[in-house]
C-alpha cells in the first residue's frame, strides 16, 4: 500500500502493528514515522529495530500523512491530540487503538477529522490479531476500504458499532493475556505433577497451538464434546472446571475488562 503513517505513542500495541505492517510488506519502513510524549529512546529503538523515521521537531510529517495512529494510555490522549491538531489536514484520518476513548472525545479534542477506532490486540506482531473496528460518518468508502486492508494485514477484521468496542476490549484486546494466563496456570500444574519445566512448556505449547488450528475449523463445543469420552480423563479434567466455576470465573474476566474500557472513556470525557 501506498500510505505515509505517523504513530503517535511507540508503546508494544504500536509496535506490534508496525512489525505486522513492515513483516507483512505491506508498508515500508520509510513511510512510517513515530513519535511520543518524551522518551526519546524509545524513538530511537524503534528507528534501529525497524527502519522508521522519527518525528522532527517541525512535525512536518503529521501533514504528509494519510494516518495518524492513536496508540497511548487513555489519560495521555487529550494532550497528544492538542499537540498535534494544529499540524493535521482535512484529509488526515486518525486511527485510534486507545481504549475506552470514543470517536465524539477524539474529534472534540482534533476537530471534525474523519477517526476510525480500532482494538486490535499485540498478535498484530504476526499477523494473527483479532481486531474490532468502527468509524465516523467522516470516513469515506475508499478511506473504510484502506483500513480494512490495513488492519487485515496484521490478522483478521470485525466490523462493529462503536458501543459494542468495549466487549470488543474485554474479549479480543486482553484476551490474549487471559490465555498465556492459562499457559501459566498449566505448566505450573505440569510441574507439579512431575513433568519438568522445559516439558511442561514444550507440551503446553504444543496444545495451545493444535487446538488453536482445531477451532477455525469447527464449533467450539463440539470440539470439547469430541475430546470428552465418559468417564475419562478429560472428563474428570472438565469437572474440576465446572467444580469451580470455570465459566463463571471467564465471564466475570470478560466483564470486568468490559467495564474498565467504559471507565477509560468516562474519565477521559
Amino acid at each position: 500500500m501506498k500510505m505515509k503513517i505517523v504513530c503517535v505513542g511507540a508503546g508494544s500495541m504500536a509496535e506490534s502493528m508496525i512489525h505486522g505492517w513492515i513483516n507483512k510488506r505491506i508498508l515500508k519502513p520509510e513511510d512510517i514515522s513515530v513519535m511520543n510524549k518524551s522518551d526519546l529512546a524509545r524513538l530511537e529503538f524503534l528507528r534501529d529495530e525497524y527502519g522508521v523515521n522519527i518525528v522532527e521537531a517541525e512535525k512536518t510529517e503529521l501533514r504528509k500523512a494519510h494516518f495518524v495512529l492513536l496508540a497511548m494510555k487513555p489519560k495521555d490522549a487529550a494532550v497528544a491530540l492538542g499537540a498535534i491538531k494544529e499540524h493535521l489536514t482535512a484529509e488526515t484520518v486518525i486511527l485510534s487503538v486507545v481504549a475506552g476513548v470514543s470517536i465524539a472525545s477524539i474529534q472534540k479534542h482534533s476537530g471534525l477529522l474523519p477517526v476510525a477506532r480500532a482494538m486490535p490486540n499485540t498478535s498484530a506482531r504476526i499477523g494473527k490479531s483479532a481486531t474490532g473496528v468502527a468509524w465516523s460518518k467522516q470516513v469515506t468508502l475508499e478511506k473504510q476500504h484502506e483500513l480494512r486492508s490495513l488492519l487485515s494485514s496484521i490478522g483478521g477484521v470485525t466490523v462493529v458499532k462503536e458501543e459494542q468496542l468495549h466487549a470488543v476490549t474485554g474479549v479480543a484486546g486482553s484476551g490474549p493475556a487471559y490465555v498465556y494466563y492459562m499457559a501459566e496456570a498449566m505448566t505450573e500444574a505440569a510441574i507439579e505433577e512431575g513433568l519438568s519445566l522445559a516439558d511442561a512448556t514444550k507440551l503446553v505449547r504444543q496444545t495451545f497451538d493444535g487446538a488453536a488450528e482445531m477451532l477455525q475449523h469447527s464449533n467450539f463445543g463440539e470440539l470439547r464434546q469430541k475430546v470428552t469420552s465418559p468417564n475419562g480423563t478429560t472428563a474428570a479434567g472438565v469437572a474440576a472446571l465446572d467444580n469451580h466455576q470455570f465459566k463463571k470465573v471467564i465471564h466475570a474476566c470478560v466483564k470486568a475488562a468490559t467495564n474498565r474500557s467504559q471507565e477509560l472513556g468516562r474519565e477521559f470525557d
